[in-house]
């Protein structure tokens, strides 16, 4: 059996005078608190405290950045555990967890050198004190010693979320969620902090499936006519004002591009009757949801909600896989965005207001020093997201830094979130965030860029105090 074992100084610079300066930066910040403002764990998970039934629902059905990387080589969805949709035909048997797993553990070769096996074997080795390889050999021996030790109290979902040490952790919800599980979670007694964030994705995009429908929920919910311009606005108002009182800090937009509008009234309105009819133009489709960015950056405004934009995935790309399974199994993929003439409609209108906080996130990396760090380099309202999803990687990081350190500084970006479905991958990606940063700002340490003391403030900034002020937390 082959040894697993997580090198102290793992992600270190290899220079050897650099690499000290990161260890010791790093010690100031590794127990650090995680503040998590981004993320799309299930509430229903603190709120029951049910301990998880075993590995396979743990690890590997929730993780989309896993199950995408099986389904590239050719194993089925179905045998991994992944439920295919009511009356999705051809309906699939029911599948043997330890089967499944079975599976993930003699392909896990195909994880070398990728972001998730850094997480994973941080899991395996740090919360479940596994010391050998994960391997078709060896996959009986994870399943057992995993599926064993979730029984315990010790592995229940809140007592997990306090071992980690989570300080907040936002999950993600739209405007017909009626929030049950965090009505519970803030009925419980419970001192985590579990929080919700406003996604309005649902009721925003006349391509979303169901938006009509889900119009009429959010009508039933709100006591609105929302086909009536003005009355949907106002549904949106008092969503927003009680996902506030479920603790909410933050909406977020998951829009196909970047682009904004900024109409008159008269012209929203028609544009409103246009996107409620059956069918709708892609034109007048991408033109709504411009607008409504733009509508909600004055909305958050008003109420003081952070605003996550996070554009440029086209979502879906799979349609079979899409058919079957529906959202989010991985077969979103980055496309070319333009912030610079996307976002001027709204920053025109908004972007010098300091009382406004836009954070924006991307997946085109070609866009970081050229568009992204001069615009929040300037623009009051405007702060850069961390590097993510696809980029939420050692090198992504990395990039991320030296492309916009320069022009925006540290101080118009928002520290780390880890934007998972997968809870103990949480303080997984946060260890690698900041053993990342504390290896960027060593080598500026080496550089005399900067003084010791200005990079361990810096690295605390990064690990903690940048998330925690961003999102008004």
């Amino acid at each position: 059996m082959r040894k697993l074992e997580l090198h102290d100084d793992r992600l270190f610079p290899a220079d050897p005078a650099v690499r000290a300066i990161a260890r010791t930066l790093y010690q100031g910040v590794r127990s650090l608190p995680i503040i998590s403002p981004h993320g799309h764990t299930d509430p229903a998970w603190f709120a029951g405290n049910e301990p998880f039934a075993n590995a396979t629902e743990l690890l590997l059905t929730p993780d989309h950045y896993v199950l995408r990387m099986l389904y590239s080589q050719g194993v089925p969805m179905e045998s991994l555990g992944v439920l295919p949709l009511p009356g999705s035909t051809p309906a699939a048997a029911p599948v043997d967890p330890r089967a499944a797993w079975r599976i993930f553990a003699s392909s896990y070769h195909l994880f070398r050198g990728t972001p998730s096996r850094l997480w994973l074997d941080w899991v395996f080795a740090e919360s479940f004190g596994i010391d050998r390889r994960l391997e078709a050999a060896t996959a009986d021996h994870y399943y057992d010693h995993i599926t064993t030790a979730l029984q315990g109290a010790a592995f229940r979902p809140r007592a997990l979320f306090e071992r980690y040490n989570i300080e907040v952790l936002a999950t993600t919800e739209s405007p017909i969620d009626e929030l049950p599980h965090h009505k519970a979670l803030q009925a419980s007694g419970w001192k985590g902090r579990v929080i919700t964030a406003y996604r309005p994705d649902p009721v925003v995009d006349p391509e979303f499936e169901g938006f009509l429908d889900n119009l009429e929920l959010l009508a039933a919910l709100t006591g609105e006519d929302t086909l009536s311009y003005r009355g949907y606005l106002n549904a949106h108002r008092k969503r927003r004002a009680f996902f506030k009182s479920m603790g909410a800090t933050s909406t977020d937009h998951g829009h196909p591009t970047a682009q904004t509008a900024d109409l008159g009234e008269r012209e929203a309105e028609a544009l409103f009757a246009r996107v409620t009819r059956p069918v709708v133009s892609a034109a007048d489709a991408e033109l709504f949801r411009a607008h409504i960015l733009t509508v909600m950056a004055g909305m958050s405004l008003e109420d003081g909600l952070v605003m996550q934009i996070h554009p440029g995935s086209f979502r879906n790309h799979n349609p079979q896989l899409f058919a079957r399974f529906g959202r989010d199994k991985g077969a979103d993929i980055p496309t070319r965005t333009d912030y610079v003439s996307g976002l001027r409609p709204l920053l025109a209108r908004f972007g010098n207001q300091p009382g406004l906080s836009i954070i924006v996130f991307t997946l085109d990396e070609s866009s970081y020093a050229r568009e992204l760090a001069p615009l929040a380099g300037h623009y009051p309202a405007l702060k850069l997201g961390p590097a993510w999803w696809f980029h939420d990687s050692p090198e992504g990081m990395r990039r991320f830094r030296l492309q916009t350190t320069e022009t925006a500084g540290f101080y118009n970006t928002v520290g780390f979130n880890d934007d998972t479905r997968a809870f103990l991958s949480i303080p997984a990606r946060h260890d690698v965030a900041r053993r990342i940063d504390c290896g960027f700002l060593a080598q500026l340490v080496a550089e005399h860029r900067l003084e010791d003391r200005e990079a361990a403030e810096l690295a605390v900034d990064l690990a903690y105090n940048l998330a925690k002020r961003a999102y008004r937390l």
